[in-house]
């Protein structure tokens, strides 16, 4: 029985190395774009070779570049980072694009409307999903000030998630985990119009996690690819940079 399963197990190995895998992470330094109440990061080197190794000091916030958020991020006495369950991680990956409207309206939310007609297209969005939100933002890393896009006024005009679209993925679709190409969940028409990230604590108080910046995903199929969302484990920590990759079907 041993051999049996352990056989299975490279089979199944070899067959998804034999797939196409796309690298849904930024690489990120101290000046990539970030959260505006951030410092930049910092890195330093402790040791060259000339002293016989290398080694090096990296000083971040814990949402910095490609990132997940825990739920205790925004929720009072939820769980860490730590607490996020190996399965949880690894799930199947749906991507509705939004690049175009994204591109006409820098201001675009996601609304139920444009689920409903994703799922005409593709069919209903199945329980248990990764939902992530295309928007080609990504394509803007690492050039700060187009990332932040502030108008005449000094507001950054950044698409997002609206909050009934979350609403209905999570209550009626039964997802599991969403993700984005922005710092924040919400539209930033949404933030300045209702002074809080409010999609963002709804996503979290669902006991689960977000990725946050990702990358590539308009090299990703709408349905049938597989993401894993690989991170260390600091404790008591509320997110961490994370190496989030798709395997295309």
């Amino acid at each position: 029985m041993t051999i049996k399963t352990s056989t299975e197990i490279h089979e199944a190995l070899q067959l998804l190395k034999s797939k196409e895998w796309i690298d849904l992470t930024h690489t990120f330094g101290p000046d990539s774009p970030h959260f505006f109440m951030f410092d930049d990061a910092k890195f330093e080197t402790l040791f060259n070779h000339d002293d016989g190794f290398l080694a090096q000091q990296f000083t971040f916030p814990g949402q910095y570049g490609t990132h997940i958020d825990a739920p205790i991020h925004f929720v009072r006495d939820t769980r860490y980072l730590e607490e996020l369950q190996l399965k949880e991680l690894v799930l199947p990956l749906v991507v509705i694009d939004k690049s175009k409207e994204a591109a006409e309206d820098n201001d675009f939310t996601l609304g139920v409307q444009h689920i409903l007609d994703f799922e005409k297209i593709h069919g209903p969005i199945e329980e248990g999903t990764f939902v992530a939100l295309r928007t080609d933002w990504s394509k803007r890393w690492p050039d700060a000030e187009a990332f932040n896009n502030k108008d005449s006024e000094g507001n950054n005009r950044i698409p997002g998630w609206g909050l009934d679209a979350l609403q209905f993925l999570f209550e009626q679709r039964h997802v599991k985990a969403v993700g984005h190409e922005t710092y924040d969940t919400d539209s930033a028409a949404d933030f300045r119009a209702k002074g809080k990230l409010e999609g963002e604590y709804y996503v979290l108080d669902q006991d689960t996690y977000q990725i946050e910046l990702m990358t590539n995903l308009d090299k990703c199929p709408a349905k049938g690819a597989v993401i894993f969302n690989i991170v260390p484990k600091p404790e008591k920590a509320s997110g961490f940079p994370v190496r989030s990759f798709a395997i295309l079907p």
